[in-house]
């Protein structure tokens, strides 16, 4: 999804003029659910990872999979900072596509 997010950001900085803000809404709206996403799944292995803490203090069996769980926490962290920051670089771009004057109307 990264790849996917940061290749459409250079498409939109390439093509700012041609660019129709109603598809950009669109795209924006999927990455915003990919974002949500990520986050559930992100929140649910923060979640796991301090049961396992409390229950290393029961056991030291649960050591390794704690271990495990703080491996993709700090993973699906990274993933939610570049999808966040990339999100809000395209609410930027939307914005610079609708501001800028596309055709000039004569009146």
């Amino acid at each position: 999804m990264k790849k996917y997010l940061y290749s459409y950001i250079k498409y939109i900085e390439e093509n700012k003029k041609k660019v129709d803000s109603k598809e950009m809404l669109t795209k924006i709206n999927f990455f915003q659910h990919e974002r949500l996403i990520h986050l559930i799944v992100t929140l649910f292995y923060a979640m796991m990872f301090l049961v396992f803490l409390v229950l290393i203090s029961l056991s030291y069996v649960f050591i390794i999979p704690a271990a495990l769980l703080l491996i993709f926490l700090i993973c699906y962290i990274i993933h939610y900072f570049l999808l966040e920051n990339g999100i809000q670089y395209l609410y930027k771009l939307y914005d610079e596509v609708n501001i800028s004057p596309k055709k000039d109307k004569k009146s």
